[in-house]
């Protein structure tokens, strides 16, 4: 029992100063109950364990990363989120922009400022989603805008130039033929072979409006790609956590780093670099927790930076967003994630007669 608090105390007070830790700073702490030999000797014995390191002859202890595994496990008292950081969080995110893309960005810009480290959002494939309204708007000379919500809640839209401006019969054509072949699709189900069909099924319409059809599907393919992005990252550069060299490598591989934040789906989970896996280095943590809509995980917030990293303060953190994140995906979803899907049908007969 000793021991564990002496551990204790030697991480909390090596997070808060940065320096290795003495047993006279310990025996302070104790009010002198026991002495610095005592100490020192209980010391010893948790380096033998691999929970703490003495980086210099004469130094005092710090902890590895088997030590702050053991402190999280059983020794952290988790800091509750105050009335001012859950109002912070609901003048954010719960009153923000509802995008599926815009929360995570939302919330990781958040995290950031609350933990300075740098914050990493992997968002999964949305192809389970359904296509719940597409909208085609005037834009400008040959422009239009395209626009699909899903599902999912992402609302996602891109400007489309066209040879020659559109009849308002053409648009009118256009949005039935829609409304009747994609809404309530998967966005698994729009196919290459999918989409040949419903080209083919625009008849005469087909050079006017294909250009359209294609701009629909590029945004259900960009939709169904994991996205990984990292915000705050050069904070890894100044608190020391990578040296040149290994940030520009990071930086290079996110899409691993992304694979790794899918696998944890489980809860929240805190990965050591080169004591989990060969993702960063040695002297880095990685605190991911997943989010959800519904039962299904559809992406994951990770907090990457120093092991001397405030756990009991960032993790409560990292739970909460991703939490808030999960209810905020999932409310009001569940009728449109209930409609069938249309793949298997064939294209609707919009087309005039002769036309096709």
């Amino acid at each position: 029992m000793r021991r564990l608090k002496i551990l204790k105390s030697v991480i909390e007070r090596y997070i808060e100063s940065g320096e290795p830790v003495g047993s006279k700073v310990i025996a302070d702490q104790f009010d002198h109950a026991i002495s610095s030999a005592t100490v020192r000797n209980d010391m010893a014995a948790l380096e033998k364990m691999g929970y703490l390191i003495q980086p210099h002859t004469s130094a005092g202890r710090i902890p590895t990363g088997l030590g702050y595994r053991f402190y999280i496990s059983h020794l952290m008292r988790r800091e509750p989120l105050s009335d001012m950081d859950r109002e912070i969080i609901e003048a954010q995110i719960v009153k923000g922009d509802l995008n599926p893309r815009t929360l995570v960005s939302n919330a990781t810009d958040l995290l950031a400022k609350l933990t300075d480290c740098a914050i990493v959002s992997a968002m999964s494939e949305m192809g389970h989603a359904i296509i719940t309204r597409v909208d085609i708007l005037p834009a400008g000379r040959r422009l239009y805008a395209i626009l699909v919500i899903t599902s999912g809640g992402a609302v996602e839209n891109r400007v489309c130039r066209l040879e020659f401006d559109l009849q308002s019969e053409q648009i009118a054509f256009f949005l039935r033929f829609i409304r009747e072949n994609l809404v309530g699709m998967r966005i698994d189900d729009l196919t290459d072979e999918r989409l040949v069909e419903l080209g083919l099924a625009l008849g005469s319409y087909t050079v006017a409006l294909a250009p359209l059809l294609y701009g629909v599907y590029d945004i259900t393919r960009e939709l169904r790609r994991q996205r990984v992005e990292i915000k705050n990252e050069t904070s890894l550069l100044r608190r020391g956590v990578f040296q040149s060299g290994q940030y520009t490598d990071l930086m290079n591989n996110r899409q691993q780093l992304g694979d790794l934040m899918e696998k944890q789906s489980d809860g929240t989970a805190v990965i050591f670099g080169q004591l989990d896996t060969a993702f960063a280095v040695e002297g880095s943590t990685l605190i991911v927790s997943p989010y959800r809509q519904g039962t299904r995980t559809v992406g994951s917030l990770a907090v990457l930076g120093p092991l001397r990293m405030d756990y009991g303060r960032v993790l409560p953190f990292v739970e909460y967003l991703s939490d808030t994140i999960s209810r905020l995906m999932t409310e009001g979803l569940d009728e449109d994630r209930s409609k069938p899907s249309r793949v298997g049908r064939g294209p609707t007969d919009l087309a005039p007669s002769g036309e096709r």
